[in-house]
């Protein structure tokens, strides 16, 4: 029912995690598969991917650009895009599949993608201050990231031509294409992990981006 794509770029030890967290999913027949496209990792990104079954696609060019042709490669009718910092809490797929549902008994034309809550697993004012900033980022301005995951119909998807080869914001760009009216927004949770300073070393980011 679902492909689930993730990006990934030397993220070996979160990517064990997120696919953990999809395995009832994949039980349930949820999830059909999960495609990695890969941006060059140097870790052990690819054996966790492979050790999983996933489909890897190897890409590099852009995000934008790698997050489309992985696209192109899936099987099934709802595209699930995910970072793989992202776990998705215990029972989303009985949210999801209610999703699904509604959507496929709504009139022509009422096709409606899905973003689940960001949330951080630390305690603290900081971690509560970054979870309500993303959501008022995402229902204020229809601007959900990666992390909060994109919930879409396939046919919706190439209908709008897809992510877009941009330098930066791919995954925001395609969420205002979407439009606000028809993003509806998960009560299920995305736990989100925070970079070790291993991984952000890698990517060429500081701690405070994370």
């Amino acid at each position: 029912m679902i492909s689930v794509i993730l990006p990934t770029c030397n993220d070996e030890v979160a990517l064990a995690h997120a696919l953990a967290a999809l395995v009832p999913a994949a039980a349930d027949g949820m999830v059909r598969e999960v495609i990695v496209a890969d941006a060059s990792s140097e870790d052990g990104t690819l054996q966790v991917a492979d050790a999983a079954g996933c489909r890897i696609f190897r890409g590099g060019a852009s995000l934008g650009e790698d997050l489309s042709r992985a696209a192109a490669l899936a099987r099934s009718d709802w595209l699930l895009f995910l970072s793989p910092r992202a776990m998705l809490e215990p029972g989303w797929q009985r949210e999801a599949h209610d999703f699904i549902d509604r959507v496929a008994m709504s009139p022509a034309g009422g096709e409606r993608a899905a973003v689940f809550r960001y949330t951080r697993p630390e305690f603290g004012f900081r971690a509560r201050f970054a979870e309500m900033a993303a959501g008022l980022r995402s229902r204020l301005f229809a601007a959900p990231n990666l992390e909060e995951g994109l919930l879409v119909p396939a046919r919706l998807y190439r209908e709008l031509g897809g992510h877009r080869a941009l330098p930066r914001l791919v995954e925001v760009d395609l969420a205002r294409r979407i439009g606000r009216g028809r993003l509806v927004f998960l009560r299920a949770r995305a736990v989100v992990r925070r970079d070790t300073p291993q991984a952000l070393a890698t990517r060429g980011l500081s701690d405070s981006t994370a």
